[in-house]
């Protein structure tokens, strides 16, 4: 169903659905590739969205992909899926620097987009980016899938409870041995630890410490040659007394815990990047809860229901990463580089 936009009653919405369009052919589109096809099987989401087409810079690359899929179309260049008026969301899984440059020509062709993480580079591609989407009115969302899986409405019951009390603070790591693949050290690509791993961890605590204000940050980073990021940690401390550290490294593992510290106990989750179980503990340290998540197709199925139930209500952000938030995580990242004195080359 083409031409998805404006707000519909559910008569009809009813049998709707979103075509859906993987822009890149990389790692990670192969995993949205397989979800789009796990969501097509499945009950809760084959009357919602359906894989319609691939787009990559190199035809036989596309059509390649394409054929592994078992997706319809294929294109050999990204305006040609920007022109195919049988799209209506396109996923962008392309590196951090090119995100805003292809969601513009996505947006100005008419289509809706869910962004892959890092949404930009940085918080001026992220607003030009969000001004186009409001003169459109268009879906413009950012595909963080932690913001979306169920394992955050179990973190934000478990704190709303008052089990742990007030909270004071958050602490979160995320640390893989990646260096290897190029694409992620190169300046040019707005490579670094900071914006492919280190965006979770700050993501973690904007989750759990909301958008209160900053009062200062203390950040450090241990650097490749090359000038990019290889290892840093920040602790941001709020006007109101609460702080919130984070730790990323793409140069070793870390045990991707993420802990939030109450007055009367505090949670650990089990991996921050796909949470598999949060535990609740007493201020004696006795464990007192264990929450396990539910069983999941590949975890990024919610954000595409989500980005896909928000076209059909005519919706132009999804509310569990509405655009105010990814500006907060943007422009916090700035300020973070600032200190850092890292600058990549296309600013």
């Amino acid at each position: 169903m083409s031409g998805l936009n404006g707000r519909r009653t559910e008569a009809e919405r009813d049998g709707l659905k979103v075509n859906v369009a993987i822009l890149g052919a990389g790692g990670i589109a192969n995993t949205m590739a397989t979800t789009l096809n796990a969501m097509a099987k499945d009950p809760r989401y084959s009357d919602l969205v359906a894989p319609y087409a691939v787009a990559a810079r190199d035809g036989a690359r596309a059509a390649a992909f394409a054929k592994r899929y078992g997706i319809p179309v294929s294109y050999g260049s990204y305006e040609e899926i920007a022109a195919d008026p049988n799209v209506d969301l396109v996923y962008i899984a392309t590196p951090h620097s090119l995100h805003a440059e292809q969601a513009l020509l996505c947006l100005k062709a008419g289509k809706n987009v869910l962004v892959e993480k890092s949404f930009t580079a940085n918080a001026t591609q992220a607003q030009t980016l969000l001004d186009t989407a409001h003169e459109t009115g268009l879906l413009c969302t950012e595909a963080i899938w932690t913001r979306y899986m169920p394992s955050r409405g179990v973190i934000d019951g478990i704190v709303a409870s008052g089990v742990i009390g007030e909270v004071h603070a958050a602490r979160a790591n995320l640390g893989y041995a990646i260096s290897g693949n190029a694409r992620l050290t190169d300046p040019a690509l707005a490579g670094g630890a900071l914006l492919d791993v280190g965006v979770y961890p700050l993501n973690f605590i904007d989750m759990v410490m909301g958008p209160r204000p900053i009062d200062r940050i203390s950040t450090a980073m241990i650097a490749y040659e090359n000038g990019v990021d290889a290892q840093s940690s920040t602790m941001i401390s709020y006007q109101d007394g609460t702080m919130g550290v984070a730790d990323c490294s793409m140069v070793s593992v870390s045990d991707r815990t993420g802990t939030v510290w109450g007055t009367k106990g505090y949670l650990v989750c089990e991996n921050i990047n796909n949470v598999a179980s949060v535990d609740v503990y007493d201020a004696d340290h006795s464990l007192i809860r264990h929450h396990t998540v539910p069983e999941q197709l590949t975890g990024y199925e919610y954000q595409v229901a989500s980005a896909a139930n928000a076209i059909l209500d005519g919706k132009g952000e999804c509310p569990e990463m509405p655009h105010a938030d990814t500006m907060r995580i943007m422009t916090l990242m700035d300020r973070i580089r600032s200190q850092w004195g890292l600058r990549y080359p296309f600013e």
